[in-house]
């Protein structure tokens, strides 16, 4: 029912919740989190920031390293300490009974405000049940809600893991109109698909139709897809002024098995050399896009 040691996980929170939250805090957190006492379960997970607090936690990187280890993908990096309880009291959920732990999650989800929902979306990747949420992170992917959006779109390893390619496909696409960091999206390329390789190239011509810019990344999605169909965009992102644009199609050229795009990138011979270093990739290059926003 879950993928990953939920003992090692519950043991790692517990440690790192007794080193930042008060002992009373702590105490109470504990005697609320009762076996099959469902209301006083909701009360607790709703009241959980009142007794807790809302201070940013501090953790080591030796600390997400080992979570990493726990959970490959999963990161508590930027939570506050009442989210970091939340998640710790949703672990302790008695889950033997599949269909009874599916309707108490899926009611918080029904009732939360957008705090808990962030807390909630954030805690699908250890969810008992994973594969069962797939409906709920797509149904989350449709919210208008930034900071849900993020929670789902970002440093989230769920998504890529048990969304249908048309669910992953809406996710990279709302990804890029709302403008979220596309170089955090888990599993990018690794989920690639031509699919949305060509639907990215129809949103791509919609920009450039309304004289807007296109995000450099997308073409990282297009890069395994390239062909004499959609090679003109990667020419016409070439000849773009800005030089960001110039390495994303570049780096495209790279990432491509089509011939005419790697004789193109011969004729880069600088860049070529940096991208076969690995000095320039996908993500160096979302770090200098940042610098020069």
């Amino acid at each position: 029912m879950y993928v990953f040691q939920i003992e090692r996980l519950n043991a790692f929170l517990t440690g790192i919740i007794e080193q930042q939250l008060a002992p009373a805090a702590w105490q109470w957190l504990q005697q609320q989190s009762l076996p099959g006492d469902i209301v006083q379960f909701n009360k607790t997970f709703v009241l959980i920031p009142r007794k807790t607090g809302k201070e940013y936690i501090q953790v080591s990187a030796e600390q997400l390293k080992a979570l990493q280890q726990i959970r490959p993908g999963f990161s508590i990096a930027g939570y506050t300490i009442d989210r970091l309880c939340r998640l710790w009291l949703l672990l302790q959920l008695d889950n033997t009974n599949e269909d009874a732990y599916i309707k108490i999650i899926e009611n918080l989800f029904l009732a939360a405000e957008v705090n808990e929902l962030v807390t909630l979306y954030g805690a699908l990747p250890v969810l008992a049940y994973p594969q069962k949420w797939a409906a709920r992170c797509a149904e989350g992917i449709r919210s208008n809600i930034g900071a849900v959006l993020e929670t789902i779109i970002c440093d989230n390893p769920y998504p890529s893991e048990y969304l249908s390619e048309a669910a992953w496909n809406q996710l990279v696409l709302k990804a890029f109109f709302t403008e979220k960091d596309i170089d955090r999206i888990i599993g990018l390329d690794k989920r690639a698909n031509k699919a949305l390789a060509d639907t990215l190239c129809d949103y791509a011509h919609e920009r450039w139709a309304a004289s807007r810019t296109v995000h450099p990344q997308l073409w990282r999605c297009v890069a395994p897809f390239i062909n004499a169909a959609n090679f003109n965009d990667i020419q016409k992102v070439l000849e773009s002024k800005n030089p960001v644009e110039q390495k994303a199609a570049l780096l495209a050229c790279y990432n491509s098995n089509y011939e005419p795009a790697k004789t193109l990138l011969h004729q880069y011979p600088e860049t070529a050399n940096a991208i076969e270093s690995g000095k320039l990739n996908w993500h160096s290059l979302a770090k200098e896009a940042a610098v020069a926003a």
